[in-house]
């Protein structure tokens, strides 16, 4: 058996391991502060060096693989993964899971299909895995905070809500200002992150390639195709996921589900 790989991987881990220096120094202050997160932290760092080793493997295999079914099993599983992430983040959404699966898979699958079909990305495990999971964690997170802020602020407004609908108004109609709203809650960071690339925030990508000897204006080229692909992900799951949330915050009569807007 060719043990060659093993002693790759333990000579890679000597960096890694010595910068939890820092994370000691973390602890070591979490535990000055008496604030208790000694134990999350290193649970923190297991679990990552664990799924990280984990994930290396498995995308070695598909790269050497190359093979459509890889692709699309890989994406699905990120994309059930971040769904969960998101909907936890919306517990009281009705199958919030649900919500922020799809559409966190519409979103994701919209804007990957128009990236090939203008060929900026060649359909390979190599560029599709990594560019996916990119779009994939951008559009959690904002689908997460639509959907929570949606729900939130219809319960708040509840009442102005309840009168809209009641002199005829559809529920898009009469939700139409919260939905705005948890929109623009929502994409505002993805936003203010593309403002300021390359003035405060050195994007990791575009720094990882140009350390590995890259031309910096490739580099660049890069980075700003994934920024694009981030505002155009994050526009296209956050605003579906209100269309989907809907169905779960008004009955077919439209009125509202009370319910939905009893538990905190």
């Amino acid at each position: 058996m060719d043990w060659e790989w093993l002693k790759e991987f333990a000579k890679g881990m000597i960096k890694p391991v010595a910068s939890l220096a820092v994370v000691l120094m973390a602890m070591t202050l979490s535990y000055i502060q008496k604030l208790g997160l000694e134990g999350e932290m290193i649970y923190s760092i297991f679990r990552s060096f664990l799924q990280l080793s984990i994930i290396g493997f498995v995308l070695r295999f598909i790269f050497n693989q190359n093979n459509t079914i890889c692709i699309l099993v890989a994406y699905l599983f990120m994309v059930c993964v971040e769904g969960y992430t998101a909907g936890q983040r919306a517990k009281h959404v009705p199958c919030g899971k649900y919500v922020a699966g799809m559409s966190i898979l519409a979103g994701s699958a919209v804007t990957m299909i128009v990236l090939i079909l203008l060929n900026v990305f060649p359909f390979t495990p190599r560029y599709i895995i990594p560019v996916s999971g990119m779009m994939i964690g951008t559009a959690m997170k904002v689908t997460g905070v639509t959907m929570k802020r949606l729900r939130d602020d219809i319960k708040i407004q509840k009442t102005l809500v309840e009168t809209a609908l009641a002199l005829g108004a559809t529920p898009r109609q009469a939700t139409i200002q919260q939905v705005k709203r948890s929109l623009v809650i929502a994409l505002s960071p993805i936003l203010d992150k593309a403002k300021v690339l390359g003035l405060v925030s050195i994007p990791g990508a575009m720094t990882g390639l140009i350390m590995e000897g890259t031309s910096p204006l490739e580099a660049v080229q890069l980075q700003l195709v994934i920024a694009n692909m981030s505002i155009g992900t994050s526009t296209v799951s956050s605003i579906i996921s209100t269309y989907l949330c809907w169905r779960y915050f008004f009955t077919k009569a439209y009125q509202l589900q009370t319910e939905v807007f009893v538990l905190d």
